[in-house]
């Protein structure tokens, strides 16, 4: 994918007594739905996921935005953990779609933490929601959580000992728990040596501002702590009626077991896994990547409604 085209629009919308930011590449109003990109974390930004931008290229347009708490918009850093829930992040989607006047026609594409905030909105069947793309996402954190103790078990020996020895004694903030964290995700996150800066940048942010994340999930994506450790989408998944795209990498730390109940409940669905990828294939297989992105897109737009009803299927490509 192409660097990041300049944004044709941003600014914020208002959310209750907070702002959140976002930015827009393309025209919205035409023919063709919005692409609303959901990104992960809990307590990310829109940077890693900027490459999304070229879809604009073939006339779909692409709204970028930070969930509260993070990038550009209001950072609360004194709300205690009860303030950060599933529900806060839904009602913010909810309000940017109608804010930015999207809410008649637009596309879902959520990434990691993402893929639940849009899981969730799309089960409340908005009138407007033409499709939805649920990437690198678990359905259930319990499931997660199970998953990240096999991959943690596979790790070369003695990194576990000495992250889990950290964990014990209260420690992660030290660089000898950053050091041995990098093994897993250089393994399961991004397997691109070096990180792409757009991947950099949200990673940074995250650092220097911890607030969500630590509060929602923990001291690492392989140790989760915070209030999301027990949260699941699964029993909403039923409620999906348009068509979604699971996307995963073979190395992805979301791995098939996470994955499964989205292919499992969603009635109209096709899951592709990217063989060479781990937690980010935009970044670690970009054209393969927006070749699949963009030939879902042509199937859900109003003028090839062919994809509805397509039977389930499961594609890998090296």
């Amino acid at each position: 994918m192409n660097v990041a085209a300049a944004p044709t629009a941003k600014g914020w919308v208002p959310f209750g007594e907070h702002r959140t930011w976002y930015r827009v590449t393309g025209d919205v109003g035409g023919e063709l739905p919005a692409v609303v990109v959901v990104h992960g974390g809990p307590g990310s930004t829109h940077d890693y996921l900027l490459n999304l931008c070229s879809l604009a290229e073939h006339g779909w347009p692409v709204v970028h935005y930070d969930q509260l708490g993070s990038g550009g918009s209001t950072r609360l850093p004194d709300r205690g953990a009860d303030f950060w829930t599933p529900e806060l992040f839904g009602d913010e989607l909810d309000n940017l779609v109608r804010r930015l006047g999207v809410e008649d026609n637009y596309v879902l594409f959520g990434q990691s933490w993402g893929g639940l905030v849009v899981a969730r909105h799309a089960a409340q069947r908005p009138d407007g929601l033409r499709g939805l793309v649920i990437a690198n996402s678990p359905a259930s954190y319990p499931l997660w959580r199970r998953e990240m103790d096999v991959l943690r078990a596979q790790l070369p020996p003695g990194v576990d000992d000495d992250l889990r020895a950290h964990e014990a004694a209260g420690t992660t903030d030290s660089p000898e728990y950053f050091r041995q964290m990098r093994v897993f995700y250089n393994r399961h996150v991004c397997r691109l040596r070096p990180w792409p800066a757009d991947y950099v940048a949200s990673f940074m942010e995250m650092a220097d501002d911890n607030t969500v994340y630590a509060a929602m999930n923990g001291p690492s994506e392989f140790t989760v702590t915070g209030t999301l450790k027990d949260y699941s989408v699964v029993d909403l998944l039923e409620d999906i009626e348009v068509p979604t795209l699971l996307i995963s990498g073979r190395h992805d730390e979301a791995t098939p077991v996470t994955v499964q109940p989205y292919f499992d409940q969603i009635h109209d669905v096709r899951w592709e896994v990217f063989e060479d990828s781990s937690h980010v294939p935009h970044l670690e297989e970009p054209e393969r990547f927006h070749e699949v992105l963009l030939g879902f897109l042509q199937d859900v737009q109003p003028t090839a409604p062919a994809f509805r009803g397509a039977e389930r299927e499961v594609s890998s490509h090296g």
